[in-house]
């Protein structure tokens, strides 16, 4: 018989990026007394990794508890990222109801409407969090309608549509029913989350159930599966069966060797955890996501929705430049092999097949931003390798006619580069659906369906166009018809002609031709992409060449050569920048551009079979 939990909650907290999710679960653990009075916090405790920390962006979702009046209320903080959309539609199995936050200022946005379509598809209850009310520009009321129009836009039902509304400021650490902002702690969050969200429900004396919702790695215990308890009880040293909805195929016995729950910011020994508890299960080697741990005389998987394709891929291959091997610690096709099969482990929206070399890999993911942190983690790690220019994943639908992923891009830009950014995704084929005026009429509110593959490598020059100023957002809106050719960049490469070590002299003739991207005395080969040229193809420069030394001086001869400063690609500027016959060396302390053909002859014969 299926009983209420009431001393326990399960809620994860949605919304697009930069809404503030991360930084209002900081509070809830800060006011709910996690930590001792006077120790020293990091700002946004729940980004963990590096990455997340320096790009201000939540890539994992993270799990964590805290305890109100007696109710342990298990929070899960999702990324905004559409490339990560992945881990926030399995997290939504583990939790009984949403808090969607939303800027104040802001108003729904592209991401907002993803993870929301996902919590009431599964009938969740949803708490809206109207957060960043102490920005000056704060516009809460119109934000209200502009959320219930959402609502009624995604087909929320009556009981979804009654929702509550809290104001908060996440940063101050405050909270009100009201839109004033007047309240002084997180408590009506607090109360809010008590009194709305339902307890779990479930049968203690049934057989055990528990989903896998997340999968965490360590790497001295390995596989760690986090899922809620549905039905039953789970204890260690427990013999459950793994079993999965999707693949009735697989069942074996495994033994639960340790449990863990969440309380605060770590994982707690338990002996054993029931109903509605969210634990953390070690010691099961092929444990995935989606699989389902039952009691042995009950074996009932439970169905797990399946996760969104991968929309784009990239090529990853071993390094064979001329300064291969010398940065890296891992460089063999083995190494780089294991260390992608290792991120599947974790990460479910990623796809990693062989190819007909064993030298190089097909990577697929959800977006540029998803494959670059990979590739950035890689690199961190010591791996040395080079990756191809994205390319997006192309359907056949049953007519047999090719199809490929549209994207809905918004764009926030000043008036007057409104222009410049219709005419640029005009030439990448996208098609203005919606035109507006916000912020009191000084910005653009642009909306466009696009190919996938006509924004790659388009965000550097959004910025640029927009003199830093515009605001892009997309979200994955399905597959289309193919709509014709892109062509990608204008320009051409400026390509070193022999190796060597950048000279002053070879650099200042070379200046003349374009924008370089290397400073003197750092080492090139042929073949290798120095700079960009204002000309449609590409152009052979010497930046190893020397001046000659003769005994006549003319006037003048010894002025100081003055180089302007090179361009200093980061990691999303190199992807965006190859070209389709380049690669990015990738390696722990260098990124370097080449072509894929590094001898000029066979360039160029190549070039000529196209």
């Amino acid at each position: 018989m299926n009983q209420k939990r009431e001393d326990v909650r399960n809620v994860a907290i949605i919304a697009h990026v930069d809404h503030g999710k991360t930084t209002l679960v900081d509070e809830l653990l800060k006011q709910s007394g996690v930590f001792r009075e006077g120790q020293d916090v990091a700002e946004r405790i729940m980004d963990s990794n590096d990455i997340e920390r320096e790009r201000g962006i939540t890539i994992l979702s993270k799990n964590t508890a805290v305890m109100y009046k007696g109710t342990k209320i298990n929070i899960v903080d999702t990324p905004g990222h559409a490339d990560f959309g992945g881990e926030v539609e399995r997290v939504l199995k583990m939790v009984n109801g949403v808090i969607l936050v939303v800027d104040a200022f802001e108003g729904p946005m592209p991401q907002t409407k993803f993870v929301l379509r996902k919590a009431l598809e599964l009938k969740l209850p949803v708490i809206v969090c109207i957060n960043k009310i102490d920005r000056p520009e704060a516009r809460p009321d119109e934000v209200v309608d502009e959320v219930l129009e959402l609502f009624l836009e995604l087909d929320a039902d009556d009981a979804q549509l009654d929702c509550p509304f809290v104001y908060a400021s996440a940063k101050t650490g405050i909270a009100s029913m009201e839109a004033d902002g007047t309240g002084s702690s997180m408590e009506p969050l607090f109360e809010t989350i008590v009194n709305y969200i339902p307890a779990p429900e479930g049968d203690p004396e049934a057989g055990t159930q528990v989903l896998i919702s997340t999968i965490d790695y360590n790497e001295y215990v390995g596989r760690i599966g986090i899922g809620k308890v549905d039905n039953g009880v789970i204890r260690v040293n427990q013999e459950v069966v793994i079993c999965n909805h999707h693949d009735p195929e697989k069942q074996s016995k495994v033994k639960v060797s340790k449990l863990y729950e969440f309380n605060g910011l770590s994982k707690v020994d338990v002996r054993e955890a029931g109903i509605g508890s969210i634990v953390a299960i070690s010691g099961i080697t092929d444990i995935r996501i989606g699989d389902t741990l039952c009691s042995p005389d009950a074996i009932v998987p439970i169905p797990f929705q399946k996760i969104s394709e991968p929309t784009i891929a990239m090529q990853f291959m071993v390094n064979d430049s001329p300064l291969a091997g010398l940065e890296g610690k891992y460089v063999t096709s083995r190494h780089i092999r294991d260390r992608l099969f290792r991120e599947l482990n974790t990460d479910v929206s990623l796809r990693v097949e062989e190819t007909d070399t064993t030298e190089c890999f097909k990577v697929s993911g959800r977006g540029e931003l998803h494959l670059s942190v990979l590739i950035e983690n890689m690199r961190r790690e010591g791996y040395e390798f080079a990756v191809s220019k994205a390319e997006v994943l192309y359907h056949t639908d049953q007519d047999g006619k090719r199809t490929e992923p549209m994207e809905l891009a918004y764009i926030d830009v000043p008036n007057e580069f409104a222009g410049a950014v219709i005419e640029k995704l005009g030439q990448r084929k996208g098609e203005l659906r919606n035109m507006g005026s916000i912020s009191g009429g000084t910005y653009t509110r642009l909306e466009f369906s696009i190919p996938a593959r006509g924004l790659i490598g388009y965000r550097g020059e959004f910025l640029t166009d927009t003199k830093g100023n515009g605001i892009l957002n997309t979200v994955f809106d399905g597959y289309a018809p193919y709509k014709g050719d892109i062509q990608y960049r204008r320009q051409g490469s400026l390509i070193a002609f022999e190796a060597g070590e950048a000279i002053t002299y070879g650099l200042f003739n070379a200046q003349e031709r374009g924008t370089l991207f290397i400073s003197p005395g750092e080492k090139v080969y042929a073949g290798m992409v120095v700079g960009q040229t204002g000309r449609s193809e590409d152009i052979e420069v010497n930046v190893c060449k020397r001046k000659q030394l003769t005994n006549t001086r003319s006037s003048g001869s010894d002025e100081a050569l003055r180089l302007v400063p090179p361009r200093i690609l980061s990691m999303e500027q190199c992807l965006d920048f190859i070209d389709t016959d380049e690669l990015l060396e990738v390696t722990p302390n260098n990124l370097r551009i080449r072509k894929k053909i590094l001898d000029p002859t066979l360039r160029k014969r190549a070039a000529l079979k196209k």
